[in-house]
């Protein structure tokens, strides 16, 4: 009877359970604000890769609208 108990009153996979709840809200959090401002980041990259392009000789980025 004391195991059972014992058993009930065990948090350990409770916590765990809260932990990844905890890291799949973070994950949903990250990728809802790379979707959002997708367009954004790679209009920043793209500007970055077009200024560097005349010392590299590389190819050019085009921007997205």
């Amino acid at each position: 009877m004391k195991s059972i108990l014992d058993f009930i009153r065990d948090e350990q996979g409770a916590t765990a359970v809260e932990y990844g709840l905890l890291v799949a809200l973070i994950a949903a959090v990250i990728i809802t604000v790379v979707v959002t401002l997708g367009k954004q980041i790679y209009n920043a990259f793209c500007t970055v890769v077009n200024a560097l392009q005349p010392v590299t000789g590389g190819t050019t980025c085009t921007l997205k609208t």
